[in-house]
């Protein structure tokens, strides 16, 4: 067993998993102290207090409230759950189109704006289409294709920058973003979008089940009553499978990753890098689009039009996902999933604990750095295996060998054949 633990960890993955899984609990143990720091820093706060916060931070998913004698209680919470897939479900395409980027060499810091984009065509499709004329099941497989394709083309701006210009895609992205935030902003606020019915949300888009039009529960309302979880999980999921079996399996993705890893040599060996290039941005775009659809789709969301105040951080919080997967599309999956019960547990801090949900963003803002820095923690991992591998063979005994400049004494075959002559 002990070998074979060896042999998995000389391979590049295991690694790699193991630095995500050290980023994950140094990031919980970091958030722990911050609990203990408060509870002894402040007169309100009791170290019992401490305990409540850590085992919400730790399992807040599971909570299922308070008792009759204000004790924390725990259990199977198919609310929390669901609600966890629903915020799960926009993180998870998010993440995949930074990490389809970053396998072919890119880096796409452009999902929020992507994001926007996607929101703006999706709502406005699946509210501007009458449902009287047009079935609302097909008004939402409308709006979906609308979001993908708003994300894609806005994608593909910096990828034709980078390609034909060699602008950097950093850069690129970067102004997208702003252009979006502003473009979607204006774009609403001379539409007939606004919310004028409820006089307190004037500021807000209309939820698409105004217009009927809403994401089937698909039965995963009675698996998680009470939540907002719909099949755009489903959706999502299903997606991830696909892109990992274009990234792996097919020509298309083994030409993206060859202009990832050298553009230059991929295009020596007749790969067309600026038609990759151009598309592997555009396919990012999509993701980000599709994630944006999904999630206002889902019909029980509102989408607060004056975006110029700030990018959505669905679309920034898609680079920690990909960084903690590896960019390993079914990887984004479970990550997207982490990230999202972090803020299941922050909303379960804040309501049943005197703490702040704000000390679940530090512990996902320190798991966003020390994944960042995973390669660093490879390496640590590396030079640990490598010291224990030449300790392990100063232990063991040596053959014997003579000085220099001398021979080694024959074999005794040789000494007999020797003495017979």
């Amino acid at each position: 067993m002990k070998q074979r633990f060896s042999a998995w960890m000389q391979k590049e993955a295991a690694r790699s998993i193991l630095a995500s899984i050290l980023s994950i609990l140094i990031g919980l143990v970091v958030g722990c102290v911050i609990v203990l720091i408060v509870a002894a820093t402040s007169d309100n706060l009791s170290l019992s207090s401490a305990w409540d916060g850590i085992r919400l931070i730790v399992g807040g998913i599971f909570s299922t409230g308070r008792d009759a004698a204000g004790q924390l209680t725990f259990g199977f919470n198919p609310t929390n759950l669901g609600n966890m897939l629903f915020r799960a479900t926009p993180l998870i395409l998010t993440g995949l189109s930074v990490a389809v980027a970053f396998k072919t060499g890119l880096f796409n810091i452009g999902a929020p704006g992507q994001y926007l984009m996607g929101t703006m065509v999706t709502l406005m499709l699946a509210l501007g289409i009458p449902t009287e004329t047009v079935p609302a099941a097909l008004v939402w497989i409308i709006a979906f294709l609308g979001g993908c394709l708003a994300g894609a083309v806005w994608g593909a701006i910096p990828g034709l920058l980078k390609a034909f210009l060699n602008i950097n895609e950093v850069l690129a992205c970067i102004m997208t973003n702003w252009l979006a935030a502003n473009l979607v902003t204006w774009m609403f606020d001379m539409s007939n979008f606004k919310n004028v019915v409820e006089n307190t949300k004037s500021g807000y888009i209309y939820k698409t089940t105004y217009n009927g039009v809403a994401t089937p529960k698909m039965g995963l309302d009675h698996i998680f009553p009470n939540s907002q979880v719909n099949m755009g999980i489903l959706i999502a999921i299903l997606i991830a499978i696909l892109m990992y079996v274009i990234m792996s399996k097919t020509t298309l993705g083994y030409q993206l990753k060859a202009c990832g890893a050298n553009r230059h040599a991929a295009r020596y060996a007749g790969i067309q890098d600026k038609r990759n290039i151009v598309l592997s941005m555009a396919i990012a775009g999509a993701l980000s689009g599709a994630g944006a659809a999904l999630y206002y789709l889902a019909g029980n969301t509102e989408f607060y039009w004056s975006t110029y105040q700030s990018l959505p951080a669905t679309g920034f919080n898609g680079i920690p996902v990909a960084l903690l997967a590896v960019n390993h599309p079914i990887g984004v999956i479970f990550t997207s999933c982490f990230m999202s019960m972090l803020d299941i547990s922050g909303l379960q801090l804040t309501n049943l604990t005197a703490y702040n949900e704000y000390i679940t963003d530090v512990i996902i803002a320190t798991i966003v750095y020390l994944s960042a820095f995973s390669l660093v923690i490879k390496m640590f991992i590396s030079g640990r295996k490598k010291r224990k591998a030449r300790q392990t063979a100063a232990v063991l005994p040596q053959p014997d060998t003579p000085p220099a400049g001398e021979t080694p004494p024959p074999a005794p075959e040789a000494q007999k054949g020797g003495e017979g002559a």
